[in-house]
């Protein structure tokens, strides 16, 4: 429910696992960790050596697997996914993993990321005679390594891979092995972790963290990694593009105790809260953030300008999903579902809130207002990321800039929607100051896309909103 609250999702998480003998069960531990990555479906798929067997459904993971629901999912290999429906959109049949059946044996998928080719590759394999099942670009993997004309596994995938375009961290499972794929640009973050005898690989390390295992490595742009019960072999089906990760899993999507590409999530975002503090001083009285994700950055920009941090919003941990529709005037005051300002924090104040983006602008329209109706003096937003002016087509529901206010709009345009007394977002420039990433290239191996509109790849044009169309030529 805290998407609603944002407006921003990312696309789903991944996890696997393979040489446990309780393989199902940590892959449900490992994906109860990735839950904020997708709560629309989950799903899991194990092998025994000789079958793949799956469940999946809609929901959360507590709500799809319920007591005894994992006991027929027996074997030593297991991928599991949680998802948030962006291309694609919901529904059963898009739930993954994804899981085939044929006469040479048995094939599982699951994706993070989005290719910016699906449709172009959906046609051309229709066209061949290719019957899809779902509306997931995902599927299309699958079709490309059964039409590949290479003998062995291993070089069908590979194939299959260099046509993709875009984000992609894959798992693939047949009965006797496990493939993880970045794609060239690493545009999405993926890990290998070992738990004992067992190797496992998750989106983020905080799932290892729950099961107990430790961390290994991250898997690099363009590498294939084949597990099986030989052992871990690495291989690269591509050249690396060179890093593009995604910033905004630094900003907003990963959990606070995950390290993406060795850098912790939370000592990011604090140290963009510092710098969002040097770049935009404010005289006030309180700090405060929005939870969850801003809480860091705003812990920073107090510590960097000597203004107490407090805690002037509060969330709602019980705002489940529901059937029970709200009455019009909560429906047009939902946020105060979710969130609660405390009054005794921010009556007569002068507030700073800290918050990690504006999306469309609405939210921080209404959380203003709260905090005004409860008696702030004035409230500051400040924002620990750059304006989100560009649309994302790697896996973020963003698809058009008619979805993103400062596409349109100025800051002190927006500053006047919002209602806010100031407004401020932290400079490019600070954001990659503030992530610390060692990298040498300009963009210190981080897409800005979001914020300057330079795309690590090239975007497809039946990719595209027929807004944005227009906008390409």
């Amino acid at each position: 429910m805290l998407a609603e609250i944002k407006g921003l999702n990312e696309e789903c998480g991944v996890f696997g696992i393979w040489g446990h003998s309780d393989a199902a069960q940590i892959t449900y531990y490992g994906l109860h960790s990735l839950q904020h990555r997708g709560q629309e479906g989950t799903g899991i798929v194990v092998t025994d050596g000789d079958n793949l067997k799956g469940l999946k459904g809609e929901g959360l993971v507590t709500e799809v697997f319920q007591e005894g629901s994992l006991d027929p999912l027996t074997g030593n290999g297991a991928i599991g996914h949680v998802r948030y429906a962006t291309a694609g959109g919901g529904g059963y049949d898009n739930v993954q993993p994804l899981l085939f059946q044929s006469q040479s044996g048995g094939l599982a998928l699951a994706h993070n990321g989005n290719l910016v080719n699906a449709n172009a590759l959906k046609h051309q394999l229709e066209q061949q005679g290719s019957i899809f099942q779902t509306s997931s670009d995902t599927e299309v993997l699958a079709h490309l390594i059964k039409r590949s004309g290479y003998t062995s596994f291993k070089d069908r995938v590979k194939n299959a891979l260099t046509m993709l375009k875009g984000a992609y961290a894959f798992l693939i499972m047949t009965e006797t092995e496990m493939m993880i794929a970045l794609d060239p640009n690493g545009l999405r973050p993926l890990s290998i972790g070992k738990l004992g005898d067992a190797y496992c690989v998750a989106s983020e390390t905080c799932a290892f963290d729950i099961i107990g295992a430790e961390f290994v490595r991250d898997v690099e742009p363009g590498e294939l990694i084949i597990i099986s019960d030989e052992g871990l072999k690495s291989e690269r089906f591509t050249v690396s593009s060179g890093c593009s990760m995604c910033t905004m899993e630094y900003v907003y999507f990963s959990r606070p105790d995950s390290n993406i590409q060795g850098i912790n999530v939370h000592s990011a975002r604090k140290r963009m809260g510092v710098q969002l503090a040097k770049e935009a001083p404010i005289e006030a009285d309180v700090v405060t953030g929005v939870p969850d994700s801003s809480i860091s950055s705003a812990i920073g920009y107090a510590e960097a300008s000597g203004i107490p941090y407090e805690l002037g919003l509060i969330k709602n941990r019980y705002v489940g999903r529901t059937f029970i529709q709200p009455s019009q005037e909560l429906r047009e005051q939902g946020v105060k579902m979710k969130l609660s300002p405390v009054r005794g924090v921010v009556e007569g104040k002068r507030v700073v809130m800290v918050d990690d983006s504006i999306v469309r602008g609405t939210t921080s329209r209404r959380i203003v207002s709260m905090l005004k109706a409860a008696g702030a003096k004035e409230v500051h937003v400040c924002i620990s990321s750059p304006p989100i002016k560009n649309p994302c087509f790697y896996g973020i529901d963003t698809s058009t800039h008619e979805e993103l206010i400062a596409s349109s709009h100025s800051v002190e345009e927006m500053r006047e929607i919002i209602g806010a007394d100031s407004l401020t977002f932290l400079s490019v420039e600070g954001t990659l100051e503030a992530v610390g990433r060692k990298d040498p290239s300009e963009n210190r191996g981080q897409c800005l896309a979001c914020f300057t509109g330079k795309y690590p790849t090239e975007i497809y044009p039946d990719t595209l909103h027929p807004y944005e169309k227009e906008l390409v030529r």
